[in-house]
């Protein structure tokens, strides 16, 4: 079994090939992956839909597998997307981390929801 963890571009480099390998490259625009995207993170929010914490916490015991899945796509289109657009994502993840620190102080932030 391979105990290595995955890195961004391993797993890109995966997805790549695999979607090349089935000639879908001429069906993934922008609009369309980010299309994908969007449906995706919206199977993951029915996990979570109408559920109190007390059920979402047993939800996830029970359905650890098919959430897990459905983040996993949700990855897939951010990874997708990123490469096509030529976007890292972690670098854009960082320089947005940087940018919200600013935005929200802790000072002026913490604790609040606003």
């Amino acid at each position: 079994m391979d105990t290595t963890t995955p890195t961004i571009k391993s797993l890109t480099r995966k997805i790549i090939t695999f979607r090349d390998a089935r000639d879908w490259k001429q069906f993934h625009n922008p609009k369309d992956v980010a299309i994908s995207l969007a449906l995706e993170a919206a199977e993951l929010l029915e996990h979570f839909q109408w559920k109190t914490p007390k059920e979402i916490e047993k939800h996830i015991k029970t359905s650890k597998t098919e959430v897990s899945e459905e983040l996993a796509d949700v990855l897939y289109w951010v990874l997708l997307l990123s490469y096509d657009l030529k976007i890292d994502p972690l670098a854009a993840l960082d320089k947005k981390l940087k940018k919200n620190a600013i935005k929200y102080p802790v000072s002026k932030a913490k604790g609040r929801h606003t």
